[in-house]
């Protein structure tokens, strides 16, 4: 049975209540380090610690509104780290709006409902 890596993973999202029960909720299910933001641009000021993985929701300005929106920092991470994993988590079904951040280099684009951690975690799992 092969070891599974401990990953750095950096979740960016301004909804503080979502922010925490994701933490705990992987906290709980995995062994991941798991480093919290409430912007894009804090996360983007700590990229040189090298995170496996960034759970970067669409909409980050519903509380900083001069705050930059998840795509702006999602070109961000691959300008400075191309091989960062990025899911896109977002309350957002738009078929076209997930498909712009795939294009622009997210790996998955996650929405969030009941299932939504559920599937971040076994995303991370499959990762490389």
């Amino acid at each position: 049975m092969a070891r599974k890596l401990i990953k750095k993973i950096f979740v960016v999202d301004d909804d503080e209540m979502l922010s925490m029960a994701l933490e705990d909720y992987m906290t709980r299910k995995t062994m991941h380090e798991i480093h919290m933001f409430r912007t894009g641009e804090d996360c983007l000021q700590h990229l040189r610690e090298q995170p496996d993985v960034v759970i970067l929701d669409f909409n980050l300005n519903s509380e900083l509104k001069d705050a930059a929106n998840g795509m702006k920092i999602l070109e961000a991470i691959k300008k400075v780290n191309k091989y960062i994993h990025v899911i896109m988590l977002s309350s957002q079904e738009a078929y076209g709006t997930a498909l712009q951040t795939i294009s622009k280099g997210a790996e998955e684009y996650v929405i969030k409902d009941e299932d939504a951690f559920g599937k971040i975690v076994s995303i991370i799992d499959g990762l490389n």
